[in-house]
């Protein structure tokens, strides 16, 4: 195989054919992508480019010639569906360069019969910088993110820019090591660039590992944060940032990579990105990586969207507002202000029932603004792009209309009034300069209205009816010369003539009419002529179709250029409706399924009443099945103290403790950003880290077990969480042996206790766990309740307070369908364990709590006096004595210590 390494050396250059030295030169500046070489209706790959694609496209692999004495391998995609194909190929991991045709053919062929046409790359088609309506989810944004660090900031020197060049979104964060990734899922880009020297520091290696392939180096210089803001005054046009807010190095160099990227891969085109927002570091809802998979907020652990909480929560009915809904479900508040700013909005939409539904059908007709408009600046949109904004303005405005005459909260009526500032003369320049049906591409014409240009319409009248035309002119000429029999004819010689019989040529060859009529041909019984306003009517016929796509494409140009201007209004209009569609829709699902308004603020209280799993219930509802079972919480502070109280949860599989657990969680990210709840009441004091340990999985790419998977997480929820955290344990220690398993549970829930002191739900099989509620304050058992009923077991799916005394595990095994011999085995050697193990040995461990008795314990002053414990023992030698001598001597021990 030909490799690009190899395509590039001189020798290859010099023996290549010129249009194959023509695609080889291409190729040596795009190395690391393929390659879409157009060759007249279709997109050509060769070489090794032809391998890939065609592996990953699953079409035909030709070839075509021979390079240096092997055959060049080729396949190919047609134009018309390229979108389809590049799709596959980015989802893949691809990056492609698309090279196209810049000259005419025949242009070309005037330099030559062997001139071959100049081509040359017009986009970098990568992950994060898509705009083609057919590539992009309507519901999802298409994040490219910058990673930068400054040198010298240690851990905390580093920060994100993200942007999507579809909507225009741009924004900016701080971040440390520590979060760096959580802050990365959080925004779930499509694509990251990071400087080449980054990319190789083994600090950042398991970020990296984990993220996978949508991690891109790039060279150093676009990280440069010496000339970041010159870089940024640039794309902006503006002298100075001073009024786009005040920025750190690090934003500043990951600001400026991003849009170098942009211009590296949009080439000559600029996208309309807003200017860069910065997102204060800290100000969301913290959720570690493993929690965000646990709790399945975007998509559940196979990559589906149904079973995730946000399908569960989508009532959009725009792909902006669904965009936004998504970004809030990610990024949940810990301004309790700006909570219930969200709050108010919904609870108005829900009280304005009849408003909300009108505001809901208004936005169905809404089209994707901010798209459209990135198309129409990039110079890939349509006719239909800018029907799209003229639709949109017109939806919006109706939109405002309908809020007219109400008193909106606070979060609306600012939404209102953004959608006010859209430039009226814009929506009337483009209604009245766009027909009804547009077609998808300018090239095809007719989207300009009749009557809005004149010379348009005469030049659509002579390509469409020349014919009624010629005749009213030979209508006309006879009128004039008083021949009834004169006729305007056509042939591929002379093109349009008059014609008359021989008889009737004198009322055209007078003194009066040459002036008029020019004599061309004479027949044997009839003469030809022409005349000036005939000829040049032939002229703008045969060119009426180009002239006629000449103006609209003027027009089109003016009209898109007056969008492109207004970018600004359009963008912050289009987040507007976005707005309104999210408290609408967050409305109509409370109306739906019955949620109420939480109350939210800066206490650590925690307290559900009649709490639902959001995505469980809406499942069982669809089954027809038995209606969820709603269940309390309340790990609010108790008898005076300041923090939150731990639920130890016990009870059989089955039974639904991982749903309970799950629930709270879910609970508590849809109060802070913004949603009613699924409780029928909810009392929230603003949680600022959120870390769930649920289910088993490993990391064997990583060398790690299941096992070593549960005490990586474990480990990081003990080492980070705080009083103001909320925690969500599920069997820790289930994955090594029980007494192992049962000591890691034990310390973890003493640490929780003791050093973390949040508010935390740990489920557990270990019953013995349940001995540690006589001793640790803010521990509190719960279970799981069942019934037992002629040697079944029914699960309630209640919880109430208590312990349960056995898992029920043989039950469920039975349930699941083990061949009867082996559960009837499993009671026998249960029975037999259960027989040696009928004192609980916990009750021995709780008198030694806590088991950071070694580290609390202040040591004594090193010039103190011994003690006379101390002192009889610093004069014993244990290897000498009796075994009665050392029990008397236990015993004097023990005097001592009750003297």
């Amino acid at each position: 195989m030909l490799t690009t390494a190899t395509l590039a050396s001189p020798e290859s250059r010099a023996a290549a054919t010129p249009m194959m030295e023509q695609f080889i030169e291409i190729k040596a500046a795009n190395q690391d992508c393929l390659l879409f070489y157009r060759m007249g209706d279709f997109y050509e790959l060769f070489f090794d480019d032809a391998v890939q694609a065609a592996k990953t496209l699953g079409i035909t692999l030709t070839k075509r010639g021979q390079h240096l004495g092997k055959d060049i391998p080729m396949c190919g995609v047609p134009v018309h569906t390229a979108d389809d194909y590049l799709q596959k190929l980015i989802a893949h991991g691809h990056r492609v360069a698309v090279c196209e045709q810049t000259e005419d053919p025949a242009e070309a062929r005037k330099r030559g019969s062997k001139s071959v046409v100049r081509r040359d790359v017009v986009r970098l088609v990568t992950p994060g910088t898509l705009t083609e309506e057919k590539l992009l989810s309507p519901s999802e944004s298409n994040f490219l993110m910058a990673l930068a660090r400054v040198k010298g900031m240690g851990d905390e020197g580093y920060a994100l820019a993200w942007l999507d060049i579809s909507t225009g979104a741009f924004r900016l964060v701080e971040s440390a090591g520590g979060r760096l990734l959580a802050d990365i899922m959080r925004i779930d880009p499509k694509e990251i660039i990071v400087s080449d020297q980054l990319f190789h520091d083994d600090a950042l290696r398991p970020v990296f590992d984990t993220l996978g392939r949508i991690v891109t180096p790039q060279p150093a210089v676009l990280f440069d944060s010496g000339s970041a803001e010159g870089r940024i005054t640039r794309f902006y046009g503006v002298s100075t940032l001073d009024g786009f807010g005040a920025f750190s190095r690090a934003e500043l160099a990951a600001a400026a990579a991003a849009i170098a990227y942009i211009e590296k891969t949009q080439l000559s085109e600029r996208p309309p990105l807003a200017r860069p927002e910065r997102e204060t570091s800290g100000s969301t809802l913290f959720i570690d990586p493993a929690t965000r998979g646990n709790l399945e907020l975007l998509r559940t652990l196979s990559g589906q969207r149904d079973g995730s909480l946000l399908k569960a929560l989508d009532r959009t009915v725009t792909g902006g507002g669904s965009r936004l809904l998504a970004e809030r479900l990610m990024s949940p508040l810990l301004d309790t202000d700006a909570i219930n700013r969200r709050l108010e909005s919904v609870g108005w939409m829900l009280a304005e029932s009849d408003l909300s539904d009108g505001a809901r059908e208004a936005l169905k007709s809404l089209p994707d603004m901010p798209r459209a408009l990135s198309r129409l600046a990039l110079n890939r949109g349509g006719p239909r792009d800018m029907g799209s904004i003229r639709q949109a303005m017109e939806s919006a405005s109706m939109l405002r209309r309908l809020f007219s005459d109400s008193a909106a909260p606070e979060e609306i009526a600012e939404a209102l009034a953004a959608i006010g500032e859209l430039p009226p003369k814009l929506c009337a320049l483009l209604d009245a300069a766009l027909g009804d049906e547009l077609p998808l591409l300018r090239r095809d014409g007719g989207f300009v209205r009749a009557g809005y240009h004149e010379e348009l319409d005469e030049m659509r009248a002579l390509r469409d009816q020349s014919r009624k035309v010629i005749a009213g002119l030979q209508q006309k000429y006879a009128e004039d010369t008083s021949v009834k029999s004169l006729k305007i004819k056509h042939n591929n010689v002379l093109g349009y003539f008059i014609e008359v019989t021989a008889g009737n040529a004198g009322a055209l060859t007078d003194d009066a009419a040459k002036a008029t009529f020019i004599h061309r041909q004479t027949m044997a019984n009839a003469m030809r002529f022409t005349t000036t306003e005939l000829a040049d009517l032939e002229s703008r016929i045969a060119n009426a179709a180009d002239r006629a796509l000449t103006i609209e494409n003027e027009i089109y140009d003016r009209l898109s250029a007056a969008i492109v201007e207004a970018s600004d209004l359009i963008i912050a209009a289009a987040h507007a409706t976005s707005v309104i569609d999210v408290s609408a829709a967050l409305a109509a699902l409370a109306e739906e399924q019955g949620y109420c308004r939480p109350v939210v603020d800066d206490s650590v209280t925690f307290s559900i009443t009649a709490g639902r799993h959001p995505v469980v219930e809406q499942a069982l509802r669809r089954q027809a099945a038995d209606p969820f079972v709603a269940n309390d919480c309340d790990l609010s502070p108790s008898d005076g103290r300041d923090d939150g109280a731990i639920w130890l949860l016990t009870g059989p599989n089955m039974g639904g403790k991982s749903t309970f657990l799950r629930q709270n969680a879910l609970i508590a990210i849809m109060a802070q950003m913004g949603s009613f709840v699924p409780a029928g009441g909810a009392h929230i004091g603003v949680v600022d880290r959120l870390f769930s340990r649920v289910g088993a999985s490993d990391d064997l790419a990583r060398g790690r077990s299941t096992f070593m998977v549960e005490m990586v997480e474990t480990a990081a929820i003990l080492n980070q969480a705080g009083p103001r955290s909320l925690v969500i344990l599920d069997e820790i220690g289930r994955g090594t042996a029980t007494f192992d398993g049962l000591s890691i549970a034990w310390a973890a829930i003493e640490h929780l206790h003791e050093v973390n002191r949040c508010r935390s739900l740990f489920a557990t099989h270990f019953h013995e766990l349940t001995a540690l509620s006589e001793k640790l304050v803010r521990l509190f058992n719960a279970t799981m309740r069942v019934k037992e009923w002629e040697g079944d077991v029914i699960f309630l799916h209640e919880v109430g307070p208590g312990a349960a005394d056995r898992s029920y595990g043989i039950q469920v095994a039975r349930l699941a369908g083990l061949p009867a011999s082996v559960v009837e085995r499993a009671r026998q050697v249960l029975s037999q364990l259960e027989e040696g193990e009928r004192t609980n040995p916990a009750h021995k461990l709780i008198d030694d709590l806590p088991l950071f008795a070694a580290e609390i314990r202040q040591k004594p002053a090193q010039n103190a006096e011994p003690s006379a414990v101390e002192e009889a023992l610093a004069h014993v030698n244990p290897d000498n004595m009796t075994p009665r001598e050392a029990l008397e001597f236990i015993y004097a021990l023990r005097a001592k210590l009750e003297s």
